[in-house]
């Protein structure tokens, strides 16, 4: 039987095709999950090392409390600009904002990195990134010097 070679290699590249628009849809489901989510996927809980960490896990887990501070690795976002946020309100990268996964939106931080502060109102949630606590507007990581993901200490202000 003549089995044609064309064929052949156009079946081995859809399937390699298949293959890898499958395994990046479940690497970005992975990623996106919340993570109690995929705490209980493994069964196990995931604990930082961080400095401060009762603090962090208040701040991060709805203890809103002004004076709380947590610290982490934030990074930024702005090409979603007109986007509605979480809140409803117009995704502005030029607006001194951050989202985080559970501060109550209105809430002011002032965000520390490299010496330099800004303070954030909360007006989206996220960062969805595992070991990143929050995703600053373009105009904030600018503000203290932040050049895509960086070590922050953010102290909650109201």
């Amino acid at each position: 039987m003549h089995v044609n070679p064309i064929n052949t290699r156009a079946r081995a590249y859809a399937i390699r095709t298949v293959l890898t628009v499958a395994a990046t849809a479940a690497t970005l489901a992975w990623q996106t999950a919340p993570s109690a989510a995929r705490e209980r996927h493994h069964g196990h809980h995931h604990h930082h090392a961080h400095r401060g960490h009762s603090d962090q896990a208040s701040a991060e887990h709805g203890g809103g409390a002004a004076g709380r501070t947590f610290s982490g690795v934030a990074s930024y976002y702005g090409s979603e600009s007109g986007n509605r946020t979480a809140s409803g309100q117009r995704m502005n990268p030029s607006a001194m904002t951050a989202a985080h996964r559970t501060l109550p939106f209105g809430t002011q931080v002032r965000v520390t990195h490299g010496g330099r502060s800004v303070v954030v109102t909360i007006n989206d949630r996220g960062p969805f990134v595992r070991g990143r606590v929050l995703d600053l507007s373009t105009a904030a990581a600018r503000a203290i010097g932040l050049g895509g993901v960086g070590q922050v200490t953010a102290e909650v202000l109201s």
